[in-house]
């Protein structure tokens, strides 16, 4: 099962990072950063589909079975970085792929619109988003050891279980014909 994590904060360092880190690794997923990727802001011009970055991105996400999305929340929001990279993207990418989605707040409320706004973007490139999503909050993290404390990590587990099963069905109809 390919499986494309994507890290969507610009921060180096930070809990969406390390969340994105901690799930890719412990699930043996691929690791898209957009804090380390080096793309250009998008202005849908033909030449930046054709850079390397570009074509790379567009690569992955095709080629992947399913896609975890992973934001901070800024200003009700994704991250504008996130945004910027799937800008890049379109149907021809994500048609009924399916996304998990998981938003990093600073604790309270935050994380609802950042699910929100990921969820209208998917939707607009016919995405499956799939029902169950998280907020991660700060004190799910188990900040010692760069991962998640017990508790949330099993959510996490509950999370990667039914993206996977999306992940299967969609194999079977669509990649299978």
């Amino acid at each position: 099962m390919n499986i494309v994590v994507i890290n969507g904060t610009p921060r180096k360092q930070g809990r969406t990072k390390m969340a994105a880190s901690f799930v890719a690794k412990k699930y043996n997923a691929t690791l898209l950063d957009v804090s380390t990727l080096p793309l250009p802001l998008f202005n849908g011009e033909k030449e930046q589909y054709e850079l390397e970055v570009i074509q790379h991105l567009k690569t992955t996400i095709e080629k992947a079975d399913a896609v975890l999305l992973l934001s901070p929340e800024y200003h009700s929001g994704m991250s504008g970085a996130l945004k910027n990279m799937l800008d890049f993207l379109s149907a021809e990418q994500f048609a009924h792929k399916p996304v998990g989605l998981i938003a990093v707040s600073g604790g309270g409320k935050g994380g609802m619109n950042a699910l929100t706004n990921m969820r209208t973007v998917m939707r607009g490139v016919y995405a499956n988003v799939i029902p169950k999503q998280l907020v991660l909050d700060p004190q799910d993290f188990d900040y010692e050891h760069g991962g998640l404390v017990d508790d949330i990590a099993a959510r996490v587990d509950d999370l990667w279980k039914e993206l996977t099963n999306y992940a299967k069905a969609y194999k079977d109809i669509f990649v299978g014909k």
